[in-house]
C-alpha cells in the first residue's frame, strides 16, 4: 500500500487501478481460458446470490441449498480468493500456480463440508468426530490464508491469536487476568466450524443474506455510470466556490459512500479526479489527500449501507433495519456538514483561488443542494401514497401495474438524458478545467435515482427485508444496464442499436463479475471474524476485557470511554469495515454497557455499537496502519504518515460525535418526537460547526486562544445541555426504602427509575454493584408492576431485598452475575426517580447569546468578505 513509485510521485492511472484491484478485487489477471473461468465462477456466484434473495427462491432452489447457503457463500469466496489474490508480492500475476488451485479446491470443499455431510453431523448432535476436527482445522488454516491474501495480515493474525487463546488459555505464560481453562481440539473445532457459533455464525449469515446484494447493487450502479454522474454533479455545483474541488470531494464521496463498502475504493474512485484539482487551487498534497480520506471514510458511517455494518447491527442489537438507519442518520449527515465547513475554513484561511470564471452565490448553492436532497427525500416518502391508491384500485394486478409505471418513468427520464451527450470523465490535469453546467448535466443521470428510490421505498416504507429490497432495486438495475444504451441510440436516431445492446450486455456481465470480486474480501472477513466471535462466546473473554478496562480507567467514566475508543481504534487497524465492526463490537460493546451501568451511565445498545463502530473505522485514517491514508497518498504523491495525521485532525468531529451521542442519545433520535428531532438536528449541526471553528482556530476571522476555548465550551453546552442544567437543579429524587413499592405503584407507566443494586458476586462472592433502569409498566399496584417485569421485592430490616428473577423475564440476564443464595442479600441500595424541572434546552439561550457575542467581536476585526469568500 505504501508504494508510490519514486518519492513524492503520484501513481499513474494504471497503477491506481492495480492498487484498487489488489486491495478490493484481487491483483491477479491470468488471461485466456483461466480468466474466462474465473469470470464465469464470479458471475455464477452473483447469479446464485440474486436467486437466493429473490421472492421465488423457495420455488427455484432446493431447501437444503437455501439452508446451507452460508457454506456455499464461503466456498465461492475461498475458491475465488486463492485464484484472484497472489500469495506474495513476488508471486506470479499472469498465471495461477498449481498449489493455489489445490488450496482453492480444498478450501471450497471444506467450506461445503457441513452441506455435503449434513446427515452425519446432525446425527452426531453437531459434535465433531475425529475426522471432522482435522478437516475443520485444515479449513481454518485455509480460511486464514485466504483472508491474509485478500485483507492483509492483520485479520489473519488477530484471528490466529484468538484461536491460540482457545487452545492455550490455561497455560502458565498467559497472564492470570485473562487465563481460562482451555478447550480440546475437538470442542474448539465443533464450536468454530461444525456449529453456527463460529465461522458460519451470524456475521457470515448477514454477508450471505444482505451484504452481497448491496455490494452488487453498488457495483452495477457504478458500471451504469452513476459514480461519474455524482462526481460531476458535485463538482458542477461546488467547483466554483473557494476550495470548491475539496467541497466537491466531500459531497461526491458522500454520494459514493452511500453504496460503497470500501473506504479505499472510495478514495481512489473519487480521489483520482478531486485530489489533483485540490492541489491545483492550493491544497498541499497531504491536505488534499486528507480531505479525500476524511470524506471517504465517513462514507462508511453513512446509511443505508454503512460499509455493510448496518445489517450486522440489525442482528447484534436486535432492532429493525429501519431503526438502525434512523439512529445512524443524523450523526453521519452532521459529520459531512462539518467536513464541508472544515474545507471552507481551510480555503478561507489560505485565500485559495476559485476554478473557472463562473460567479456563484454560496447561500444559493447550499440552498439549492438542500432543496434537492429534501425533494429527493420527499419523493421517496411520498411515493407510498400513489402506490396505496393503485393497490386499493387493482389489488390483484397492482404489482404488474406498478412495474409498468416504473418502466414508463424510466423511459421518460432516459429520453430526457438522451437529449444531452453522455458524460465522459474529466481530466483533472488538463490545462483548462471546465466546470460542468449543472443546469444541463443534471438530466443525464436522473434515471439513476430510480433504483435508489425503489430501494428506499421497499426498505423504509414497505419495511421489507434488506435482502428483498436490494433484490428489487438490483433487478431494476439489470433492466437499466441492458437497455440504457440501445434506448438512448433509438431516442437519438443513431443506427447502432445492436452494438449498443451488446455494450449494455457487456456492462451487465462485468457488473455481476465486479460485484462478486468485490465480495471476496467481505465474505472472508465475516467468516474469519466469526472465529473471534466464537472465541468470545466460548471463553468469556469479553468479561476479561471489561475487567481490564475498569482497572485501567480507575473507575473514571470518561477514562473508561477513552480506553474503549483507543482499544477499538487499535483492534480496527488493517481491517475492512465489516470485519472491523464485528471485532470491536464483539469485544468492546459489552464493556461499555457493563461498565457504563456500573457508573450510572445507562446507554441504549445501538448507541454503544455505533460508538465502537465509529472508532473502529477511524483505524482506516490513523497511522501507522491507515489504509485509506496510504491510498490517498498514492494518488496525491504526498507523505502517507502526514496525510494520515492531517486526516485524523480533520476527523476530530467524527471522533467527538460518539461521545456526544453516548451522553445525549437525542442525537440518535431515540425517544424523540419529529419536532424534537428537527431541533436536535439544528442545534447539533450548529454545535459541531462551532466545535470545528474552535479546533480550526477560525470563526469569522482568525480566533484568539480564549475565543477558540469559548467556541468549544459553547459547542459542549449545545450538545450536552443537561450537564449545566443539572448544576442548577437536582434531576433525581431518592426514594426511601420503605416507600419503594408504594412509589412504584404511584408513578406513571413509562417512568424510568434508576436503581443501584448491590450484592455478592456469583463467581467470587465479593460485593459488586451495578445500575439498572426500571421502566414502570402498567399495573394496579407496585407489587403487580414489579412482578410484571419478573422482579420479586421484599422490604425488611430497612432494606429493599431482591429475589432471583425467573429465567425468561426481562431482568434475568441483568442479574445473572449475582449470587442470590449467599448470606448477604442482593438489594436495591439507591432508587432514584426523575424530578420534573426546567427543560435542559434553556441552556441553549445563554450559549447562543455567547456565540452571537463572539460573532460580533470577530466581525469587527474581520476583513470585508473574509468569512464567506
Amino acid at each position: 500500500m505504501t508504494e508510490t513509485g519514486e518519492r513524492g510521485r503520484p501513481l499513474s492511472e494504471s497503477e491506481l487501478q492495480e492498487l484498487v484491484a489488489a486491495t478490493d478485487a484481487g491483483g491477479r489477471n491470468p488471461g485466456g481460458a483461466v480468466a474466462l473461468f474465473m469470470a464465469t465462477v464470479a458471475f455464477v456466484w452473483s447469479a446464485f446470490q440474486v436467486l437466493l434473495a429473490s421472492p421465488v427462491s423457495n420455488l427455484l432452489l432446493p431447501g437444503d441449498i437455501i439452508n446451507n447457503s452460508r457454506q456455499i457463500h464461503l466456498a465461492f469466496a475461498i475458491f475465488l480468493a486463492f485464484l484472484a489474490y497472489p500469495a506474495a508480492k513476488s508471486s506470479p500475476r499472469h498465471y495461477i500456480p498449481i498449489q493455489d488451485w489445490i488450496m482453492a479446491i480444498a478450501g471450497a470443499f471444506i467450506a461445503l463440508y457441513g452441506y455435503i455431510f449434513y446427515e452425519k453431523i446432525v446425527n452426531a448432535g453437531g459434535l465433531a468426530d475425529n475426522t471432522d476436527k482435522w478437516v475443520a482445522l485444515v479449513g481454518l488454516i485455509l480460511l486464514f490464508e485466504a483472508a491474509r491474501r485478500a485483507l492483509g495480515p492483520a485479520m489473519a493474525i488477530i484471528a490466529t491469536i484468538f484461536l491460540l487463546y482457545v487452545f492455550f488459555g490455561s497455560s502458565s505464560w498467559v497472564p492470570e487476568v485473562i487465563r481460562w481453562k482451555g478447550a480440546s481440539l475437538q470442542k474448539a473445532m465443533s464450536h468454530m466450524w461444525i456449529t453456527s457459533e463460529g465461522v458460519f455464525g451470524i456475521a457470515l449469515g448477514v454477508s450471505t443474506k444482505f451484504v452481497f446484494l448491496f455490494v452488487l447493487f453498488g457495483a452495477l450502479l457504478e458500471k451504469a455510470g452513476a459514480g461519474n454522474y455524482f462526481i460531476k454533479m458535485a463538482f458542477g455545483a461546488l467547483g466554483a466556490l473557494r476550495g470548491g474541488p475539496a467541497k466537491a470531494a466531500v459531497v461526491g464521496s458522500a454520494a459514493t459512500g452511500l453504496i460503497s463498502g470500501s473506504s479505499i475504493a472510495n478514495v481512489v474512485t473519487t480521489g483520482t479526479f478531486t485530489i489533483p484539482l485540490m492541489k491545483r487551487v492550493g491544497f498541499t498534497p497531504e491536505k488534499a489527500g486528507a480531505v479525500e480520506v476524511a470524506s471517504s471514510v465517513n462514507g462508511q458511517i453513512m446509511p443505508p449501507v454503512m460499509g455493510a455494518a448496518a445489517f450486522l447491527m440489525v442482528e447484534y442489537v436486535g432492532i429493525s433495519y429501519v431503526e438502525v438507519i434512523k439512529h445512524a442518520f443524523l450523526p453521519a449527515v452532521i459529520s459531512y456538514i462539518a467536513l464541508v465547513y472544515i474545507v471552507h475554513l481551510e480555503a478561507v484561511q489560505n485565500n485559495m483561488p476559485t476554478i473557472g470564471d463562473k460567479v456563484v452565490n454560496l447561500g444559493r448553492t447550499i440552498g439549492g443542494m438542500a432543496l434537492f436532497f429534501a425533494g429527493f427525500a420527499l419523493l421517496c416518502y411520498g411515493v407510498q401514497y400513489p402506490v396505496r391508491w393503485i393497490v386499493a384500485l387493482v389489488p390483484e394486478g397492482a404489482g404488474w401495474l406498478l412495474a409498468v409505471l416504473t418502466g414508463l418513468a424510466y423511459l421518460a427520464l432516459l429520453w430526457l438524458a438522451a437529449q444531452e451527450p453522455d458524460l465522459e470523465p474529466d481530466d483533472p490535469n488538463a490545462e483548462q478545467v471546465e466546470l460542468p453546467d449543472v443546469g444541463r448535466i443534471y438530466k443525464t443521470g436522473l434515471y439513476f435515482l430510480l433504483p435508489i428510490v425503489v430501494l428506499v421505498y421497499f426498505l423504509m416504507i414497505e419495511q421489507k427485508s434488506p435482502g428483498l429490497s436490494a433484490f428489487w432495486a438490483t433487478f431494476l438495475l439489470f433492466f437499466i444496464l441492458l437497455t440504457q444504451k440501445p434506448l438512448k441510440a433509438i431516442f437519438r436516431g443513431e443506427n447502432r442499436t445492436a452494438n449498443a445492446f451488446r455494450e449494455g450486455l457487456g456492462d451487465f456481465v462485468q457488473g455481476m463479475i465486479d460485484g462478486a470480486r468485490n465480495m471476496i474480501g467481505i465474505g472472508l472477513a465475516t467468516a474469519t471474524a466469526g472465529v473471534i466471535v466464537g472465541t468470545v462466546t466460548l471463553t468469556g473473554v469479553g468479561q476479561v476485557m471489561a475487567d481490564l478496562v475498569e482497572f485501567l480507567s480507575g473507575g473514571s467514566l470518561i477514562l473508561m470511554l477513552l480506553f474503549v475508543a483507543l482499544l477499538s481504534l487499535v483492534l480496527g487497524m488493517g481491517l475492512p469495515t465489516t470485519a472491523n465492526y464485528i471485532v470491536v463490537s464483539s469485544l468492546m460493546a459489552g464493556v461499555v454497557v457493563e461498565l457504563g451501568a456500573n457508573h450510572g451511565l445507562i446507554v441504549p445498545l445501538i448507541a454503544v455499537h455505533l460508538f465502537v463502530f465509529y472508532f473502529g473505522i477511524m483505524a482506516d485514517v490513523t497511522p501507522p496502519v491507515g489504509l485509506a491514508s496510504f491510498a490517498a497518498a498514492a494518488v496525491s504523491g504526498g507523505d502517507a504518515i502526514r496525510t494520515g495525521f492531517t486526516a485524523f485532525f480533520y476527523s476530530l468531529r467524527t471522533v467527538v460525535l460518539p461521545f456526544v451521542f453516548i451522553f445525549n442519545t437525542d442525537l440518535l433520535l431515540i425517544d424523540v418526537t419529529w419536532w424534537q428531532g428537527v431541533i436536535v438536528f439544528v442545534i447539533s449541526t450548529i454545535a459541531i460547526l462551532v466545535f470545528t471553528a474552535g479546533t480550526m482556530g477560525w470563526f469569522l476571522t482568525r480566533s484568539r486562544m480564549w475565543e477558540s476555548a469559548a467556541l468549544i465550551l459553547i459547542a459542549f453546552a449545545l450538545v450536552r445541555p443537561g450537564f449545566f442544567m443539572n448544576m442548577i437543579q437536582e434531576p433525581w429524587r431518592e426514594i426511601a426504602p420503605a416507600e419503594f413499592i408504594t412509589e412504584v405503584g404511584r408513578l406513571a407507566p413509562g417512568t424510568e427509575l434508576r436503581l443501584k443494586v448491590a450484592g455478592p458476586d456469583f463467581d467470587t462472592g465479593e460485593m459488586r454493584e451495578s445500575q439498572v433502569v426500571l421502566v414502570i409498566p402498567e399495573g394496579a399496584s407496585g407489587e403487580d408492576r414489579l412482578s410484571a417485569v419478573g422482579l420479586i421485592v421484599l422490604v425488611e430490616d430497612g432494606l429493599v431485598k431482591l429475589d432471583e428473577p425467573f429465567p425468561g423475564t426481562p431482568y434475568f440476564e441483568t442479574f445473572k452475575n449475582y449470587d442470590f443464595y449467599a448470606d448477604e442479600p442482593v438489594r436495591i441500595v439507591v432508587a432514584l426517580e426523575p424530578v420534573e424541572g426546567l427543560p435542559k434546552e434553556l441552556v441553549f439561550i445563554p450559549a447562543l447569546l455567547l456565540l452571537g457575542g463572539l460573532a460580533l467581536v470577530q466581525s469587527r476585526r474581520a476583513r470585508p468578505g473574509e468569512a464567506l469568500a
